[in-house]
């Protein structure tokens, strides 16, 4: 009864991170490898070793932020030869197709907006030191000469520095439209062409040091914003990548192990136990177990003989399975989930944020007011010189440096007093769209359960049926027989000619007497609406070990303080009625559905939404990433699936749920703050502007302005902590 427990338990210290896979060279098999219980540098060392030192492997590569195993191996050397190596270390693993994978840049692009700032700062340092001895009276030839060093290092550390906002407003010109790097692009520009024409002309004022200093700031608000977010990898591949590649496909009684491509419907396939199904299929011979706690929720394996219908994902527990081929390649129910999630993605991408809201109405309303500028001091004074440099004035003192940084000093220190209670933020607009919640649907299995049966009962057994049932528990990696096991804290009993049957349970000889533990239907017994295996002793009447999925620390909790805020509470799960009605009933959900397929998910969060109802989905499986991309926004724990972490735009890194309440406040407290600060930017507008439209913003005006705007925005954003 051997196979995968329904939860996954990961390191929550490196969710959300990323780093770069590098792919083994193409003349070797390549195995990719998912290491989900991987967690620190010791880890990465005992895998490493493990592997180098297995015949055939050439090099093995363990990637922690992805907890991936990336091997380089001799023709004929498969993940099914490395899979046991890694259990017999103590590691959980299983087989990822490494063509579907995708390459992040993530790092590379942290890396790069890191040596802009760099350079940025590191040039507007000296600038202003030259800057100083202007402002300090320097005249004539010196001032020339000042100007002239300071556009050698402003022009260059600006071409590199600058170049995200030249790129965006680029894009979002060529489209017609407008964001915050076209006033942006502006105001640099402008600044050091005026800065030159002054500099040329022996001109008293140039705006060298104002340029960098926006530049410089600026991109400290986009390198905070890139922090406060883990790696978007697609949640679509993650899901395409959990396909099995290869599967055995069986002709003519011999058995070929084959790519999934190369299979056809009709087509008999192998599936060992511990397997996943390749294919869609039908069973044709053997009887098993199966989990399809990942795919549907549903706590208890599924007994599976000839005739029952499979579904790519799931996992054969305990015996061997020929199925036929009914569904390939993008046919299969998996790919069909993916396809689900890619189109929730797109969904999701076209939400508008308030710096992006903001940006509409601030470019065109500073463009105007620099352009009547312009005009009004060319009409007054007809000197083109000095209109030029009070319109770049009004682009400099009125920058969207306050802007830029509104959002992501605020998600900055609400990302990290979230972290600290045990929340991490991945997307740029999750705590905006969480602010927005008027409704939470949660998942059930692995979500508000540990996804991990726990046995309720042990009355009514003597203490030789209970070291009996111990020893047959020993003897099987069945979920249920391994939590039993756990639980009978007694000596075990001598069992010898201990076998099991798949699909139906465990059974041996004790002292000349026929011992069984499984399924009640095999040990004579009826079974009931309960999750339980059976245990009878010789021709004694069975006896049932009931099992419960026990509920995560402070679910109640959550789910008390939500409706207390006034939110709608929802439980969708694919398990039974039984199971989803209980739990509803304990934790206090009166509206919920059991036995919910992941379209039937998508499809109730979507028509909440045309209610003009704002969703949090709560969930953890396969059968919840549809349902987590197409919410408003989404949280999954740490224990979740690759792909179901991978489409949320928060992961909780604990095991309690409480903080989910708190991460809802936060968020709305979070928007009050962004909202807050733009205000601060609009009142700061209202008093320099005037002074940028009467030519009284020198440069060192325009440099103290936009630093104490700046300062007072980020202050502001602390507030949260």
């Amino acid at each position: 009864m051997g196979g995968e427990t329904p939860s996954i338990a990961v390191c929550p210290g490196c969710v959300g991170l990323s780093d770069t896979v590098v792919e083994p060279d193409m003349k070797d098999a390549q195995i990719a490898l998912s290491l989900p219980t991987i967690h620190c540098q010791g880890c990465i060392s005992a895998v490493e070793r493990g592997l180098n030192a297995h015949p055939g492997v050439r090099n093995a590569r363990v990637n922690l932020t992805l907890k991936r195993a990336m091997i380089e191996a001799e023709p004929g050397l498969g993940a099914g030869d490395l899979i046991p190596v890694l259990e017999g270390l103590g590691f959980e693993a299983h087989e990822l197709d490494s063509g579907a994978l995708s390459v992040t840049g993530t790092d590379k692009a942290g890396r790069e907006l890191l040596m802009r700032l760099a350079v940025a700062g590191f040039a507007m340092m000296n600038v202003m030191l030259l800057s100083v001895s202007v402002w300090a009276g320097a005249t004539d030839a010196t001032r020339d000469l000042f100007h002239w060093i300071s556009a050698a290092i402003a022009i260059p550390a600006i071409g590199f520095s600058a170049q995200p906002f030249f790129r965006n407003a680029w894009a979002a010109l060529s489209v017609r439209r407008l964001n915050m790097d076209v006033p942006i692009t502006l105001a640099i520009v402008l600044a050091l062409i005026t800065s030159l024409w002054e500099t040329s002309l022996s001109g008293e004022h140039a705006y060298f040091d104002a340029a960098l200093a926006l530049t410089f700031f600026l991109l400290a608000g986009r390198y905070l914003d890139f922090r406060t977010r883990a790696i978007a990898r697609s949640a679509a591949s993650e899901l395409a990548a959990l396909e099995v590649p290869r599967a055995i496909r069986v002709r003519d009684a011999e058995e070929q192990e084959v790519a999934v491509a190369e299979l056809a419907i009709g087509d008999l396939v192998l599936v060992r136990p511990g397997g996943r199904m390749p294919v869609d299929g039908e069973i044709v011979t053997g009887c098993s177990e199966l989990d399809r706690s990942l795919l549907t929720g549903e706590t208890l394996p599924l007994f599976a003989e000839p005739g029952l219908a499979v579904s790519a994902g799931e996992v054969n527990l305990t015996g061997p399975l020929t199925i036929r081929a009914t569904a390939v390649g993008q046919d299969t129910s998996l790919h069909r989930m993916a396809d689900l999630v890619a189109i929730a993605e797109s969904g999701r991408s076209r939400y508008t944020s308030l710096a992006d809201r903001a940006a509409r109405l601030y470019a065109p309303g500073v463009h105007i007011l620099s352009a009547f500028s312009f005009l009004g001091w060319l009409v007054w004074t007809g000197d083109m010189r000095v209109a030029l440099n009070i319109a770049a004035a009004v682009l400099i003192i009125t920058c969207p440096c306050a802007l830029g940084l509104a959002v992501p000093a605020v998600t900055t220190a609400a990302s990290g007093r979230l972290f600290r209670r045990g929340m991490l933020i991945k997307h740029a607009t999750a705590l905006e769209r969480l602010a927005e919640v008027d409704t939470v649907v949660f998942d059930k299995t692995g979500t508000l359960t540990v996804g991990v049966p726990e046995l309720t009962n042990m009355d009514g057994f003597s203490p030789d049926e209970l070291s009996i049932a111990r020893a047959l528990a020993q003897g099987s990696s069945h979920p249920l027989a391994v939590s039993l096991g756990k639980a009978l804290n007694v000596e075990m009993a001598e069992v010898s000619e201990i076998k099991e049957k798949p699909g139906f349970g465990i059974e041996g000889l004790c002292l000349g007497v026929r011992v069984r533990l499984g399924r009640a239907s095999w040990v004579g017994a009826e079974q009931g609406e309960e999750t339980a295996t059976w245990l009878r002793v010789g021709d004694e009447v069975a006896k049932a070990f009931y099992f419960s999925d026990a509920l995560r620390p402070g679910a109640s909790e959550v789910v008390e303080a939500l409706k207390q805020a006034g939110k709608k509470v929802l439980l969708l799960s694919g398990d039974t009625k039984g199971a989803v009605g209980a739990m509803a009933v304990r934790l206090g959900i009166e509206d919920w559905q059991a036995g919910a397929l992941p379209e039937d998910k998508v499809a109730r969060i979507a028509a909440l939404a045309g209610q003009g109802h704002k969703v949090l989905m709560v969930g953890d499986g396969l059968n919840d990433t549809g349902a987590l991309t197409s919410a408003h926004v989404s949280i999954s724990p740490a224990s979740a699936l690759d792909a179901a972490r991978v489409a949320s735009d928060i992961v909780l890194l604990g095991q309690d749920l409480a903080p989910i309440a708190d991460a809802c406040d936060i968020a709305v407290r979070a928007t009050l703050r962004i909202r807050e600060n733009f205000s601060i930017a609009t009142v700061y507008n209202l008093i320099a502007v005037p002074l940028a439209v009467a030519g009284l913003a020198t440069p060192l005006i325009a440099a103290l302005a936009m630093s104490a705007s700046s300062i007072t925005v980020s202050l502001n954003a602390l507030r949260l902590r």
